[in-house]
């Protein structure tokens, strides 16, 4: 009996432990979890980043086709540079153009008319420099214009330079800077009723393929006025404001001795004086009154008011 009870007291005394052993995995735990889950949130960040840049180079694109298609950019059978948006064989996406003012009708259509400024005149061209000069300085090309004043007009050069080009190499793809420079151009030539000639202009570089219907610097040229007429037309510009556009390839270099520098590669706008816009229409519209000379010679028949002008000079003349 003395026994048992020792025996009990012992039991009692007695603690067991369950569940206190240490596993293989315990070590790691869920730290595995842990990084497949931050794999995955930086594999989410790759993607987005991706599918940002995909985006804004698609939009650039669309933009450029659109512009460019809708007014008739020369199309090519030769190998040149794809702005291709879409699955190949697939229709190119047409884009309504922005509307501009020149149709506009109403009670107001006449006053915005009226508003429009004229430059004739030498100091009135130099004022329109300047005010085009500091919008390329704010948009940070100062170094890429140059202005010249001339007896047809202004002479307006957005050229390339070694650090900053206009387009992208070889595509009548605008930067981002040269085309915010355009449409922040755009609502001082639309308050402006003179007319105006785009012309694009390449360096001397050729295209690898130089087949007789292939893609050329005649080709870029003037997709490139193309583009800057687009790009001046979604700032606000009216379409009339442009009388001609022209592709010159590389036909005049601003620097002849270094035919492939990149100043020779530009658009120029040229902002034509009321006498000058109105001699290039006459250039390709209907032929004037002609007298005949001879039987193979015939001469221009001045206008009633030149003849005039012309006599009130004479009589002036001692």
């Amino acid at each position: 009996m003395q026994a048992n009870k020792k025996g009990d007291k012992h039991h009692e005394e007695t603690i067991v432990k369950r569940g206190g052993g240490k596993h293989h995995d315990d070590e790691h735990g869920g730290a595995w979890k842990v990084a497949f889950a931050d794999f995955c949130m930086a594999l989410m960040a790759l993607f987005l980043v991706l599918w940002l840049i995909a985006s804004r180079d698609a939009q650039q694109a669309k933009k450029i086709v659109r512009d460019n298609m809708a007014n008739g950019m020369l199309e090519s059978t030769g190998r040149k540079p794809e702005l291709a948006t879409n699955p190949a064989g697939s229709l190119i996406e047409r884009f309504q153009m922005p509307r501009s003012d020149g149709g506009a009708k109403g009670p107001n259509a006449g006053a915005q008319t009226a508003a429009r400024t004229r430059y004739e005149s030498a100091s009135e061209l130099a004022a329109l420099a300047h005010a085009l000069q500091k919008m390329s300085a704010d948009a940070g090309l100062a170094s890429n214009l140059a202005t010249v004043v001339t007896p047809t007009g202004l002479r307006v050069m957005l050229h390339d330079t070694d650090r900053q080009g206009m387009f992208v190499r070889g595509s009548p793809l605008p930067t981002d800077k040269f085309a915010k420079l355009l449409r922040a151009m755009a609502p001082l030539f639309e308050k402006m009723e003179n007319q105006m000639l785009i012309v694009g202009h390449t360096d001397s570089l050729q295209y690898t393929y130089k087949g007789p219907t292939g893609y050329s610097n005649w080709s870029l040229s003037a997709n490139r006025a193309l583009a800057a007429r687009g790009e001046l037309l979604s700032g606000g510009m009216r379409s009339e404001s442009v009388l001609q556009l022209v592709g010159m390839a590389d036909q005049a270099p601003i620097d002849p001795d270094h035919a492939d520098a990149a100043i020779n590669r530009r658009i120029e706008l040229m902002i034509l004086t009321s006498g000058q816009a109105a001699s290039i229409k006459s250039m390709f519209g209907p032929p004037a009154a002609t007298d005949s000379l001879t039987k193979d010679v015939a001469i221009s028949k001045p206008g009633e008011q030149a003849l005039q002008e012309l006599r009130g000079q004479l009589a002036n003349k001692p």
